[in-house]
């Protein structure tokens, strides 16, 4: 595997961030989550207090804050100027108000900053909304992973459930329906497919299976 950057995109629930850390191990890369990044500037808004409305103080936070993404076996350890916010960061509250953050064009520019300066010692997979549009356009193997939303609704809620929060269905639904759409209509880094990514539809796919199919991408 000679690639440098593998990139991975789509929308919430499709299985990026299950595949990314999967062929990580295969492949011996580091694994990347942008949405981590977004994510960690949200849980430190909120625990700051600041109005996400306040497109001023979150830009300036953005350029502040010292994100750090460790490995950590097969996982991930997600520190925020110096606290670790692996699992705080995935709370509904912070799930529902990081669009605020990831849709500031200034934001989504630091933060694209940071992606790449991962790079430049690194072999890489990276998921996220934008990483074969906008941070790396160049990517040596892009894919598009998607799933029929009903399939992503039920896995949202499984992860949910397993993580003790108290979630209807229909609400999941409803919320990935609206993350949809903003994410694909923002001005900044919207999500689409790149033109040169492989589309790769998991509704069907177990994770052995979405594995290996993936692996027909890169290894093609």
């Amino acid at each position: 595997m000679k690639s440098t950057v593998i990139a991975i995109d789509g929308p919430a629930g499709a299985g990026k961030t299950t595949l990314a850390k999967l062929l990580a191990e295969r492949l011996g890369l580091l694994y990347i989550d942008t949405g981590a990044m977004y994510r960690s500037l949200t849980w430190k808004i909120l625990q700051l207090g600041i109005n996400f409305n306040n497109k001023d103080l979150v830009i300036d936070l953005s350029r502040k804050v010292d994100i750090i993404l460790r490995p950590n076996g097969k996982d991930l350890k997600i520190f925020i100027n110096g606290d670790e916010v692996t699992d705080l960061i995935r709370t509904p509250e912070v799930t529902e108000n990081t669009f605020y953050v990831a849709q500031i064009k200034e934001v989504r520019e630091e933060m694209v900053k940071k992606q790449r300066s991962f790079v430049k010692e690194n072999r890489v997979i990276m998921e996220g909304r934008d990483i074969g549009t906008v941070v790396f356009p160049e990517a040596d193997k892009k894919i598009y992973l998607d799933a029929q939303l009903s399939e992503r609704v039920n896995r949202r809620f499984k992860e949910f459930k397993a993580k003790g929060f108290e979630y209807t269905t229909s609400k999941i639904e409803q919320e990935l329906a609206e993350r949809d759409k903003k994410d694909k209509t923002r001005l900044y880094g919207p999500l689409k497919i790149a033109d040169d990514a492989v589309y790769l539809d998991t509704t069907n796919l177990n994770i052995p299976e979405m594995v290996e199919e993936a692996l027909r991408v890169i290894n093609s």
